[in-house]
C-alpha cells in the first residue's frame, strides 16, 4: 500500500538567500504567510512530519495543533549540512571559492563543501527516513515540512533525474508537491 506524502518547503527566513543548512534561523512574517497560503487548500492529513529546525518545526507545531493531528519531528529530514559554506550566499562564495561552488553545482555528489556533509550521506539519511514513514504509515496521507535540499532530492528521485541534475530541481519557499511512496521505496510524483 502506498504512502501519500505531501511535501512543503519552509517559507522565507531571516537569512533569505544564504545556504542555511543546519543554521536554525527563523521565518520572516512573509515566510509564515507563504506556508499558511500553501496549506490553505491542502489535506486532509492524518499526521505531520517535520524537520526539527525552527523554520519548519514552529509552523508544523502550530498547524498540527490547529488541525488536531499528531506531529513527529524527524532529525533525518534536516537540510544538507554545508560545512564552512553555511550562512553564505552563492554570490559571496563566487568571491572566495568560485571553483568549489562550480564543482558543487555541476556535480553535487562528487564535490562536498569544505567540512560539509557528502550528498550521498544526505541521500541515505533522507531516503531511510521516508522508508520508515512508509513502513509505519502506509495508506495514510502525511504532510512533510522540510527544506529545499530534502525536497529536491525526493523530487529528483521521483522524476528519475540523473544525480548531476539534483540542484536544477526548482523548489521555491512555501512550495508544495505531492508524492506516493511505495513499499519498495519507489517514489512517484502525484499531480
Amino acid at each position: 500500500m502506498s504512502l501519500h506524502l505531501d511535501l512543503l518547503r519552509h517559507g522565507e527566513t531571516e537569512l533569505r538567500g544564504g545556504l542555511r543548512g543546519s543554521l536554525d534561523d527563523a521565518l520572516t512574517e512573509f515566510g509564515w504567510r507563504q506556508m499558511h497560503d500553501a496549506v490553505a487548500d491542502g489535506g486532509p492529513w492524518t499526521r505531520l512530519v517535520s524537520s526539527p529546525l525552527q523554520r519548519c518545526a514552529l509552523f508544523a507545531e502550530a498547524l498540527a495543533e490547529r488541525l488536531g493531528v499528531a506531529l513527529h519531528l524527524e532529525p533525518d529530514l534536516q537540510e544538507l549540512h554545508f560545512g564552512e559554506w553555511e550562512g553564505r550566499t552563492p554570490a559571496e562564495l563566487m568571491l572566495t571559492d568560485e571553483a568549489g561552488l562550480g564543482q558543487f553545482w555541476n556535480d553535487p555528489y562528487g564535490f562536498t563543501p569544505p567540512g560539509g556533509e557528502p550528498v550521498l550521506h544526505f541521500q541515505r539519511r533522507v531516503l531511510a527516513a521516508v522508508q520508515r514513514l512508509q513502513a509505519a504509515h502506509a495508506g495514510e496521507r502525511l504532510l512533510l515540512i522540510s527544506h529545499g535540499g530534502v525536497m529536491r532530492l525526493l523530487l529528483a528521485q521521483a522524476r528519475g533525474l540523473p544525480r548531476e541534475r539534483l540542484l536544477q530541481v526548482e523548489v521555491a519557499h512555501g512550495a508544495r508537491f505531492a508524492l506516493s511512496v511505495e513499499a519498495d521505496g519507489q517514489l512517484r510524483e502525484r499531480r
